[in-house]
C-alpha cells in the first residue's frame, strides 16, 4: 500500500452540512476501493491567490490516505464530476505525518507574537513612568 496526501477545495458558498457530506462521500469512496483514510483535516475557508470559477475563497479539506493507484483513480474520477469542488490535488508521499497540523500552528504563533508585543509595550510604559517620576 502507498501513502497519499489529498486536498480538495470546495466552493466558498458550500454550507457546513454539505462539507460534511463531501467528507463522508469521499471517505466512503476510498474505503470501498480498497483504501483507508488515515486522517482528515478541515482547514476551513481560505483566500485563494486568484479567482477559480468566480470564487475568491475556498473551503479546504485535506485527507491522508493509505491505498493503491486504483483507489486514487476512483477518487479523482468522482471528483471531476462534482460541481461543488473547484480543485483537487493528490501527492504520493513516502511516510504520512500524522502529528503536524500546519493551520493550528499559525494560530499559536500569532498568539505568542501578540503576547510578546504586549509584554514589550508594558515594559516601555513602566520605563516611561519611572522616568517621569
Amino acid at each position: 500500500m502507498n501513502f497519499y496526501e489529498h486536498t480538495i477545495i470546495a466552493r466558498q458558498d458550500t454550507s457546513p452540512a454539505q462539507l460534511k457530506q463531501l467528507l463522508e462521500k469521499y471517505t466512503n469512496l476510498v474505503n470501498k476501493s480498497q483504501g483507508k483514510v488515515v486522517k482528515t483535516e478541515n482547514w476551513g475557508l481560505i483566500n485563494m491567490s486568484y479567482l477559480i470559477k468566480k470564487n475568491k475563497k475556498g473551503n479546504y479539506i485535506h485527507f491522508k490516505i493509505e491505498g493503491n493507484n486504483k483507489t486514487i483513480n476512483e477518487l479523482e474520477k468522482s471528483e471531476k464530476l462534482d460541481k461543488n469542488l473547484l480543485r483537487y490535488l493528490t501527492v504520493k508521499v513516502k511516510k504520512l505525518d500524522l502529528k503536524t497540523n500546519y493551520f493550528e500552528k499559525k494560530n499559536e504563533d500569532i498568539k505568542e507574537n501578540q503576547i510578546k508585543k504586549w509584554k514589550i509595550q508594558i515594559e516601555k510604559n513602566q520605563i516611561k513612568a519611572i522616568l517621569l517620576n
